[in-house]
């Protein structure tokens, strides 16, 4: 199995583990993210147009050193899954996707026609935080979370996407059941239970495969037993 990513920093984490994680659950899964800190939907397009081998090409979690542009990416391999997403801080307004999402959906379609895209769903960012505090249409990270949920799910009809990787949920579901340090910087994943929920929550919607008893262990940062079960849980409470 083959997924390229057309992301940011937040594919990123989501990527971090899934590879190794999807080795030590017995499956062969090539990953590969093209990473422009903070790139929004916007931006993918007018490096589209321009076919900028702007994007550091990071494979199975790891830096290469090799720069691409999407349309050399897209054209590097038989990808089974594509995604796509929005950057974090537009990631709750609709608006910003348009026409932007439409017309990259329609380019990867071009160059892949047999691959399928997956909407990555983004997530909240902590509460009292003063990346939140600078959104001023969000009074807390629950306002911001139904926005994306919202945003995501138009996203993935508008496009005609194969589905939503609900990431956001997974994340918020977490720190409603425990989990404390689900962000590193108030923003992104944390890089123990955050990415592991992260890998987890794309190795459910690639595969289908039940994750119960995963007990994947090479993480940058200690993961308590509980702070696994919680994971999994919160993972699994979102494809009920």
């Amino acid at each position: 199995m083959k997924v390229l990513s057309i992301g940011n920093s937040f594919s990123q984490d989501a990527q971090r583990y899934l590879h190794r994680l999807a080795k030590h659950e017995g499956v062969e899964l090539k990953t590969v993210n093209l990473y422009i800190g903070g790139c929004s939907l916007q931006r993918h397009y007018i490096n589209m147009l321009d076919d900028n081998a702007a994007y550091d090409f990071e494979f199975n979690g790891e830096q290469t050193g090799i720069k691409v542009s999407i349309r050399q990416a897209l054209a590097s391999d038989d990808w089974e899954f594509i995604t796509l997403q929005q950057a974090s801080h537009f990631s709750g307004k609709y608006e910003t996707y348009l026409p932007y999402l439409e017309e990259l959906a329609k380019f990867v379609r071009k160059y892949c026609p047999h691959s399928k895209i997956l909407m990555h769903q983004t997530w909240a960012y902590e509460n009292g935080s003063e990346k939140l505090k600078g959104l001023s249409e969000f009074s807390n990270s629950e306002e911001m979370l139904s926005a994306i949920c919202e945003s995501y799910s138009k996203a993935a009809r508008a496009i005609e996407a194969y589905g939503v990787i609900p990431c956001g949920v997974a994340m918020m579901n977490a720190e409603k059941m425990g989990i404390k340090m689900i962000h590193r910087d108030t923003f992104h994943a944390s890089y123990g239970a955050g990415t592991y929920l992260l890998a987890l929550c794309w190795f459910k919607t690639l595969t289908g495969k039940d994750i119960s008893d995963n007990a994947f262990h090479e993480f940058d940062m200690p993961v308590t037993e509980q702070e696994r079960e919680i994971v999994i849980k919160a993972v699994n409470s979102v494809f009920e």
